[in-house]
């Protein structure tokens, strides 16, 4: 797929520029410097970071830079990742199924229904059991379909999952990603194309991970877009533009007040990091972005 920051790609580029470091510091990666103490949160956003993005660390490693940063909560991660979360008391706030996941192959295609379908069924018990509430799906690439059929299909698929979500608590978010850079020919890339299939499915299990960097370069207009579609945004997404690096003054967004319109909104749930960090002190990236959009 011809992406210039994909979740699989942007790996590759962070690996290469932590090995680029060396031995700069003689600290671990994980560790905070003395003078990084542990944010005192205001309680008002639920943080959690993207897991992709800190992937030049290994799992334990990104649970403790969490943990002494001051939040609790890693977003994507699968069935297999759990037990290493668990064991840190860090709560999986936004889930993969079990199987190989697609971001192409999606639910706007009657072909991928039988395989999705069964990877959603059996990881609805494994997150019941791990006392986990989201799991994330998404609507494939348009591969020359129009609007009206994508919908029919996404349709037909999630219906066949979100009876036995809603019996298991488990809200199944379809994520809203840029086709513009990031994710040629990505279906469901428009707020009001998302909404339009929230209302169709007509589950309140059904909603949409509404991804603040993808949507800014898509459609812009992010604060007012957040207050008039509160009830179809279960969950958010931050990351730079341009670039999808730091959410600090390099970029166009201004994140503290987009973290205010969705606390106005009265919404409780979280909001993850997704940016990929491009200064030297990466963990120190974090802990400044969660400073940032602790309003």
């Amino acid at each position: 797929m011809p992406e210039k920051h994909s979740r699989r790609s942007a790996i590759k580029n962070i690996v290469a520029g932590t090995a680029a470091l060396g031995t700069a510091s003689l600290l671990p990666t994980y560790v905070l410097s003395e003078t990084q103490k542990k944010i005192e949160l205001k309680g008002n956003i639920n943080h959690s970071v993207c897991q992709w993005t800190y992937n030049f660390l290994s799992l334990d490693e990104l649970c403790k830079a969490v943990k002494q940063i001051g939040f609790n909560a890693i977003d994507l991660l699968g069935p297999k990742d759990w037990p290493t979360i668990q064991g840190y008391g860090i709560y999986s706030s936004m889930c993969y199924h079990g199987g190989n996941v697609s971001l192409t192959d999606g639910f706007n295609e009657k072909k991928f229904h039988g395989q999705l379908i069964k990877d959603y069924l059996d990881v609805f018990p494994l997150m019941v059991k791990a006392g986990y509430k989201d799991v994330i799906c998404f609507s494939g690439s348009r591969r020359g379909m129009d609007d009206e059929t994508g919908f029919r299909n996404c349709v037909e698929g999630l219906q066949k999952i979100l009876p036995a979500a809603e019996k298991s608590g488990i809200t199944v978010h379809m994520e809203l990603l840029n086709s513009k850079i990031d994710h040629k020919d990505y279906m469901c890339d428009r707020s009001p194309w998302g909404v339009e299939l929230c209302k169709r499915v007509g589950s309140p299990n059904f909603k949409l991970l509404y991804d603040i960097y993808h949507m800014q370069i898509d459609e812009g207009d992010v604060i007012r877009t957040i207050r008039e579609n509160v009830k179809y945004f279960g969950h958010y997404h931050t990351g730079g533009v341009p670039g999808r690096h730091e959410i600090d003054q390099s970029q166009e967004l201004y994140y503290p007040a987009i973290m205010k319109a969705i606390v106005d909104t009265g919404y409780k749930g979280y909001v993850a990091q997704e940016f990929i960090p491009a200064a030297p002190d990466k963990i120190g990236s974090l802990k400044k972005a969660i400073e940032l959009c602790d309003v």
